[in-house]
């Protein structure tokens, strides 16, 4: 591991929302000199770092610029220039996570392709360039439904899904280049968190619970421990981990899956950084996600991803009706709770279902504190001004 703690050595992070602001809460632990490129003037890591640029991360030069400044650059969103990083990495700038893995994640249709070639368990699909594409296939009758619409570039926290019922559904779609899946009858979903160091150290944490809100498409609550049986916890942590070592994956990567009612595994998706999902492990860990990332793209030892006790996190959003300013109210309510953390991400603005915060709870009862933690959640609110 080269000396990086408090030297002339520079992290750069490509964004700067609020993962970026949770790396950058280890990195002032441990007096790591940062730069951060992100578009939003007031972007929620701007005040954390040592040197913040405003910028656009798709493009070539913003993001050449930024980088060649670095010694390592990392990234906390996928949507960036993927050219830009090629050159920066032929150039010596250490680039976690690897160009050519990125490039492959940050398409849902190369995903699934290499899922389906690597025989990883995932759910039939077909691609399409375009709409008109897709059109022409349902007009043929080459779909059947229900199915899953995804779109192959640019999707987030729910969005670019669709559940089509119907051929009805189709003409409301987007034109972009997209994917289809066959439906998985889901009984329940989960993820698995990896690490893999640059020395090729490979960690992982055991297997977390998602539950999702029942109309917003999102992740609602993560808990620990889930709901699974030793042998299906295994089987994820053994695909996570052929994953992070078939792309020789430097960092984190949060696997997704789905446990069908026959209680058989499916990837869904994948992230090459840290994920909603390991929001817990902040107060649930011993090594947090965001150390954890760190340790790896830095090429340190990898920290023990022990839980210490039953750990849940609820998502804090904006609800439907309160957009642009706003002000929290229930916050003294969580900060009298024993072994509740609150994070708040420092967006300035809001707008429906958009995550500005979470909460995370912390005992010796799984259902005692998700009993407790939905409390909570119903208290601590956004109002708008």
């Amino acid at each position: 591991m080269k000396q990086v703690i408090s030297t002339g050595f520079t992290l750069g992070i490509l964004g700067g929302g609020q993962l970026g602001k949770m790396l950058l809460d280890v990195t002032r632990r441990w007096d790591i000199h940062t730069h951060v490129l992100d578009p939003n003037a007031e972007a929620s890591a701007k005040n954390s770092c040592n040197h913040f640029v405003q910028g656009n991360l798709m493009d070539y030069d913003t993001v050449f610029a930024f980088g060649k400044d670095v010694d390592v650059l990392t990234i906390e969103i996928e949507h960036v220039n993927i050219e830009a990083l090629y050159e920066l990495e032929k150039r010596g700038v250490l680039v976690y996570p690897k160009p050519a893995t990125l490039e492959l994640i940050q398409n849902k249709r190369t995903q699934k392709e290499f899922y389906s070639e690597q025989n990883f368990p995932t759910a039939d699909f077909r691609s399409f360039a375009n709409k008109d594409e897709l059109t022409e296939a349902v007009q043929k009758g080459k779909l059947e439904f229900p199915c899953i619409w995804k779109t192959a570039r640019f999707g987030y926290d729910g969005y670019g899904v669709k559940k089509l019922n119907s051929a009805e559904d189709v003409s409301a779609l987007p034109d972009s280049e997209c994917i289809v899946e066959d439906l998985v009858p889901i009984a329940k979903e989960i993820a698995v968190i990896a690490a893999r160091s640059a020395s090729g150290e490979i960690a992982f944490y055991s297997p977390v619970g998602m539950a999702f809100h029942p109309t917003a498409n999102q992740v609602e609550f993560v808990y620990h421990p889930a709901d699974l049986d030793e042998t299906l916890a295994t089987q994820a942590q053994n695909i996570a981990k052929k994953l992070v070592a078939s792309w020789e994956h430097v960092g984190l990567l949060a696997v997704e899956f789905f446990v069908d009612t026959n209680n058989t595994l499916w990837i869904n998706e994948v992230a090459p950084r840290p994920h909603n999902s390991g929001h817990l492990t902040i107060e649930g860990c011993i090594t947090s996600q965001f150390e954890q990332h760190l340790r790896a793209i830095l090429d340190a030892p990898l920290g023990k991803t022990d839980f210490y006790r039953p750990a849940i996190m609820a998502n804090v959003v904006a609800p439907a009706d309160v957009t642009g300013d706003f002000v929290y109210e229930g916050t003294e309510i969580v900060l009298n709770t024993p072994q509740a953390g609150l994070h708040i991400y420092g967006k300035k603005t809001t707008k429906p279902q958009r995550k500005m915060g979470h909460i995370t709870l912390t005992g010796n009862d799984l259902n005692a504190i998700f009993k407790k933690i939905k409390e909570l959640k119903s208290v601590f609110q956004l109002k708008a001004t």
